[in-house]
């Protein structure tokens, strides 16, 4: 994985944590970055949300560090902005950089005090071991019931030369981000000036984490940011932009399947595809309507090639469309057809679906030209025992 230069990564284990996992991060630019964000939707927000859109408008859009803590959302508490400053103030002390130029991110437990001794009194430590090399390590340490680590990465030909992007994110359930996603962050050394990231950010947000539901929530921390360092030397100019945002919307796709296909109990990664809508999104509420039925979920849990479900979640959706010029197929298999059930050998589809990865396609047949592509996953009794014993 070829990361882009000029930044440095750390973490460690603070104690916010119940057990010793490193629960505390540091991502750093070794100058100051071009930084858009985009963030949660949810009227509950958290407030290192609210303090990082502060930041952003204070400091012009450039930032230096951004400081993760996993383990407690600092959220729906007491101290909760008084925290958030603390911390920020502390880090760019020890960083000597402006406050407004460090960023805060918080994931885990709502409504728990969130102890900002226990940040404060680990900054030197790590900052001390801030690194090129730790950008796993930071994946890692941001990940609350995650089991494995998300990463991305993409080289791209710009100007004279080339310029890297990488990203990583976190998350496995309350994960409907409509925005972002629970913590993403994607860097790139290339320079890129503030208004121009912030259009590139949105447009790749909407192609990914904007196209990616486990359990229909959006969290209260959902957090997603793009910073551009310029350490390359290579400026992408306006011959550039088109072919960058397209390795930036393909690394922030990927990332976005990783969190689908680790949701919470979940065993099967589902990509659903929809088309022939009036307009794109059409096609993209039919598709999320599709992804977010419990009942659609469960039978592909249960490899039930049950067609009738997501016809009935399209149909939920709100968007007007002809059920008999409606086509559905799963696994490549048409099971209906103009709204019908079709010929189909049951048995040996539900041998298709008992794979790890399932396609689910809806095609209204007609002169709409609205189509989307949508990841989630399934829906196991995994899911109720992780979260029914979350905060135990």
């Amino acid at each position: 994985m070829k990361l882009p230069s000029g930044y440095r990564y750390a973490s460690l284990y603070a104690g916010i944590r119940k057990y010793p996992k490193d629960d505390l991060a540091f991502l750093t630019s070794d100058v100051p970055a071009a930084c858009a964000g985009v963030f949660t939707q949810n009227r509950v927000q958290a407030a290192p949300v609210r303090l990082c859109k502060a930041n952003l408008k204070a400091g012009n859009g450039m930032v230096r560090a951004v400081l993760v803590n996993a383990g407690n959302a600092n959220c729906a508490t007491r101290s909760g902005d008084r925290v958030a400053l603390a911390t920020c103030r502390a880090a760019a002390k020890t960083l000597g950089v402006p406050a407004a130029q460090v960023l805060v991110a918080s994931t885990g437990v709502i409504g728990v005090e969130l102890d900002g001794k226990l940040i404060t009194k680990a900054l030197p430590q790590l900052a001390a071991a801030l690194s090129p090399d730790s950008f796993r390590a930071v994946s890692e340490a941001i990940m609350t019931t995650d089991t494995r680590p998300k990463t991305s990465s993409a080289e791209v030909s710009a100007g004279n030369g080339a310029v890297n992007i990488a990203g990583m994110t976190k998350g496995a359930g309350m994960i409907m981000p409509m925005m972002a996603t629970t913590l993403g962050f994607v860097m790139t050394d290339a320079a890129i000036a503030v208004g121009r990231l912030r259009g590139m950010l949105r447009e790749a947000a909407e192609e990914s984490f904007n196209r990616l539901s486990v359990d229909g929530d959006t969290s209260t921390n959902d957090t997603l940011l793009l910073l551009a360092n310029g350490a390359s030397g290579q400026k992408i100019g306006a011959r550039d932009e088109g072919h960058f945002t397209d390795a930036l919307t393909h690394v922030m796709q990927d990332l976005a399947r990783q969190i689908a296909r680790d949701g919470e109990g979940a065993k099967k990664l589902i990509t659903i595809q929809v088309s022939g809508t009036r307009t794109k999104e059409d096609a993209a509420r039919i598709a999320r309507a599709i992804a977010n039925s419990p009942l659609v979920k469960t039978a592909i849990a249960g490899s039930d090639p049950n067609w009738g479900r997501i016809l009935s979640a399209a149909g939920n959706s709100g968007v007007p469309f002809d059920p008999s010029k409606t086509d559905v197929v799963l696994q490549g298999v048409t099971v209906c057809r103009a709204g019908l059930a079709a010929r189909f050998s049951e048995p040996a589809l539900k041998n298709k679906l008992d794979g790890d990865e399932v396609t689910i396609g809806v095609f209204i047949n007609g002169s709409g030209r609205g189509e989307s592509r949508f990841w989630t996953c399934d829906f196991t009794e995994d899911y109720i025992r992780i979260n029914a014993s979350y905060r135990t």
